[in-house]
């Protein structure tokens, strides 16, 4: 018994290898049928569509359709696709039905750049992006004399504190910039224009702001000043209409 037992079991292991690397083999000789591309954030944005990875892929010569699919490089098809300035992430993997599944993130702008030295967006990881023809991203505008030096380090950093406190998320929608780095925001509420200074201390610049905003402005109005001035340290400086 013991040995019809082993006789048996070697026999089973024997089909378990045969059939695996059958279907092992077959996949690989299998051809690629399908491409699924799914854009998993497009209902927040609109930077990429399936077309643009389509051309991407067509270009660069990746298209896997009716390849077998031992010979696609997944890897290679992901590293194609980052050098778009719009992707953030990739995945590409392959599916027993012979199918390449590509699974894509789009970058997160924080600033859109219109001014006299370009025009494009900063991402909420520093990085610059073009500006898409198919979709216009509702973040804080900055104008006048941006270098693209100021627009991914300082001004970068104030567009995440913006990006990261609920109240000034809101209330700032234009940034611009003099030709001595001092920085003007226009405020989405109010017909004033509020004079930060240099990018210095600009949280407690704004935190004093807003503890004004809740103090002053119920009494006097949101219309009663054109220019609030915080270029002084702890002070508020308001200039009446």
């Amino acid at each position: 018994m013991r040995i019809v037992s082993i006789l048996v079991a070697t026999v089973l292991f024997c089909y378990i290898v045969f059939v695996s690397v059958f279907f092992y083999q077959d996949r690989q000789d299998r051809k690629c049928t399908e491409v699924r591309i799914v854009v998993k954030d497009s209902l927040e944005k609109h930077f990429v569509n399936e077309k643009d990875v389509e051309a991407i892929l067509k270009k660069a010569a990746l298209n896997p359709i009716g390849k077998p699919m031992k010979n696609i490089n997944t890897d290679k098809i992901e590293s194609v696709l980052l050098k778009n300035q719009m992707i953030r992430e990739v995945e590409a993997y392959k599916t027993p039905s012979g199918m390449i599944k590509l699974e894509i993130m789009q970058k997160m702008p924080i600033l859109r750049i219109m001014s006299i030295r370009g025009n494009y967006y900063v991402d909420n990881e520093g990085s610059v992006m073009p500006v898409s023809s198919h979709y216009v991203a509702h973040v804080p505008i900055v104008s006048g004399y941006v270098e693209k030096e100021l627009a991914v380090t300082d001004l970068y950093k104030f567009a995440l504190f913006l990006q990261e406190n609920k109240f000034w998320n809101h209330q700032i929608e234009q940034i611009f910039v003099h030709p001595d780095r001092e920085v003007e925001l226009i405020p989405r509420v109010g017909s004033h224009r509020i004079l930060l200074g240099p990018l210095d201390n600009y949280q407690e610049k704004l935190e004093n702001l807003e503890l004004f905003y809740r103090q002053a402005i119920p009494y006097v109005g949101w219309e009663k000043y054109s220019i609030i001035n915080l270029k002084f340290k702890n002070q508020i400086v308001c200039t009446k209409k």
